[in-house]
């Protein structure tokens, strides 16, 4: 395809999008209205299900994105300071070819437990990497189940008890609540513990949470959607009008002290390494190769830039996870899934921050848009 048939095949794509997404009954908002009106979230792309376990100990848990029957996946970590596992499985170099969930958590490095969880789920349901195994003496040949389950963590010990962490009964029970049902957003699984606008201390900072979003392009059926657990150290802006949603706020908390002009004015970042970390999945129903998967993966991270400022800091283990159910068969470049990868992730970092709700020290946007 030449470079003009691309350009003017990526914006019919973009305005068939967004004509679509005028279709849709808005979802009331606020005096900005920065969150997305489709209506969708991740569930809408077939073959996908979602969901979460909330501690009701402490703010904090685990989000799992079920595709049971395989789904091709592609990774990008941007973050100086990821907490991951099995990440290296989705390069575009390595065997297999398919993964079965992907899982989000809070919990720091000790969250990657989930996973086990996850696994457990799975192995129960049949659903895994079928590896042959012959037969042994008496034993006839039989078959072995792995389930594969890339996961990655947000860092959350600071609200609340520490020692009290996601674990694998959370993954296990996060798959068990795991639905197609849309999205619940706001102050729920991974985004539980979720905070942002911490260049300054906690004691500045906001809640913030999980969003979803998602886009119907054309007629052709293709959907792209998001998730996204913000727990960025920087502030939330809108894109379009550069106004900060959440962030680091004054010392008499009405307002925002804006992380990026303090870093212009000197101020240098003081939060410990791995303390944040943004965490996303992108899906589609179009099928792509797993090359073509990381490339999303990668085109997706721009609508972390549009809306997180700063962003993939040394701080941040900022990583988005990009998957294809395959249920739709069609010849579309995957350039333009990515750019409106990158416009879902977008709005779901918006959604995350406007749905939380406030917790004792840490105001949320509804708060916020209150003071006077």
């Amino acid at each position: 395809m030449q470079r003009r048939e691309f350009t003017q095949s990526l914006v019919a794509l973009i305005m068939a999008a967004g004509a679509t997404a005028k279709a849709q009954k808005p979802v009331p908002t606020t005096d900005i209205d920065p969150i997305g009106s489709s209506g969708l979230t991740l569930t809408d792309v077939r073959g996908i299900k979602v969901g979460h376990f909330t501690s009701q100990q402490r703010p904090t848990g685990c989000t799992v994105v079920l595709c049971e029957a395989g789904a091709v996946a592609g990774v990008d970590v941007r973050g100086a300071a990821p907490g991951t596992r099995e990440t290296d499985l989705l390069n575009p170099i390595n065997s297999v070819q398919q993964v079965h969930a992907i899982m989000l958590t809070g919990g720091s490095a000790y969250g990657l437990e989930t996973a086990t969880g996850a696994m457990r789920y799975l192995e129960e349901h049949g659903v895994g990497f079928k590896i042959d195994s012959p037969a042994r003496g008496t034993k006839p040949a039989s078959q072995i189940l792995v389930p594969i389950v890339p996961t990655a963590v947000l860092f959350d010990l600071e609200a609340g008890d520490p020692k009290i962490r996601p674990n694998a009964e959370s993954g296990y029970q996060a798959c068990q609540t795991a639905g197609s049902a849309p999205v619940p957003e706001g102050n729920v699984g991974a985004g539980a513990g979720a905070t942002v606008g911490k260049m300054f201390g906690m004691q500045f900072a906001m809640k913030s949470g999980l969003g979803s979003a998602g886009i119907k392009v054309g007629a052709n059926e293709i959907v792209v959607a998001a998730l996204v657990a913000v727990n960025a150290v920087g502030d939330v802006t809108q894109p379009k009008t550069g106004k900060i949603v959440a962030g680091a706020r004054t010392a008499d908390g009405h307002g925002f002290r804006d992380s990026m002009l303090e870093i212009l004015r000197g101020h240098q970042i003081l939060p410990s390494a791995g303390a944040n970390t943004t965490l996303g999945v992108v899906a589609t129903n179009v099928a792509f190769s797993k090359a073509q998967m990381t490339k999303i993966a990668q085109m997706a991270h721009d609508g972390l830039a549009r809306t997180i400022n700063p962003v993939h800091t040394p701080v941040d283990g900022d990583t988005i996870f990009a998957l294809s159910t395959g249920a739709l068969q069609l010849n579309v470049n995957h350039g333009h899934v990515g750019a409106i990868a990158a416009e879902v992730i977008s709005q779901a970092v918006l959604r995350a921050v406007m749905l939380a709700k406030s917790i004792p020290g840490l105001p949320a946007y509804e708060e916020m848009k209150q003071k006077p």
